[in-house]
């Protein structure tokens, strides 16, 4: 079990456990438009959907999960948290869902599998949670366009190598990057992640910015600790 300030992730049925780009993306996402509908596609633990109950006032939180160990922890995190009655989780692949649009959602994210290359290892459910194969980009953003409301936000968290064709993609839909964050590890190491989100209405500067993790091994930098401390036990 993972142990939040406010919430706990049992993550003993699933390959994908806890990591660092669910918990950035879940405390960087903007939320000043206060949203009243969120959808987390690809769910896996509920770990985005639970920081996202936390962080807004937000009465309707949808996830979506093709897996079904994961569906099944992703449900009982959410029945075992305080914002039970807000969180609700679809056994369905993205496919599946956009097939009957019932709602539109003020916002939409994402923490999606991104492992392109060939290789594969031997357990299929950890391939089926990282590999891009198990959800292309395309039907990511095809999907955030069908179901984002005119002034929604829909965000990401993806390899920085994939930066350019992602932007170039949602440019096709309609949908613009106004705020761009790049990761890195430590300040002598490569941008490792992008984290993007976009809107409907083209900006004429977009905010961009580096935010680096450590400044050694466990040596936390500031930027860091402010962006996770509502989350982290020991932050």
């Amino acid at each position: 079990m993972f142990q939040f300030k406010q919430f706990s992730i049992e993550q003993d049925k699933t390959a994908m456990k806890v990591g660092t780009d669910g918990v950035l993306l879940g405390a960087w996402v903007p939320v000043g438009h206060r949203p009243f509908s969120i959808l987390d596609i690809g769910a896996g633990t509920g770990l985005i959907a639970l920081m996202l109950a936390q962080r807004t006032t937000a009465e309707q939180i949808d996830a979506l999960e093709i897996d079904e160990d994961a569906y099944e922890q992703a449900v009982e995190n959410f029945e075992n948290s305080p914002w039970g009655d807000r969180l609700f989780c679809y056994h369905a692949g993205l496919d599946e869902f956009v097939d009957e649009p019932e709602d539109e959602y003020d916002l939409i994210l994402s923490n999606p599998p991104f492992y392109s290359e060939d290789f594969k290892s031997n357990d299929e459910q950890r391939d089926l949670a990282r590999f891009q194969d198990a959800m292309p980009f395309e039907e990511l953003i095809e999907a955030a366009d069908l179901f984002l409301s005119e002034k929604g936000v829909f965000a990401v968290i993806i390899p920085f190598k994939e930066e350019a064709k992602f932007v170039a993609l949602a440019k096709e839909f309609e949908l613009y990057p106004f705020k761009i964050t790049r990761v890195k590890g430590t300040a002598q190491s490569e941008t490792k992640r992008s984290l993007l989100a976009f809107g409907r209405d083209e900006v004429l500067e977009v905010d961009e910015n580096v935010l680096i993790i450590e400044n050694g091994r466990h040596d936390y930098t500031d930027d860091y600790i402010e962006l996770t401390k509502e989350f982290y036990l020991k932050m």
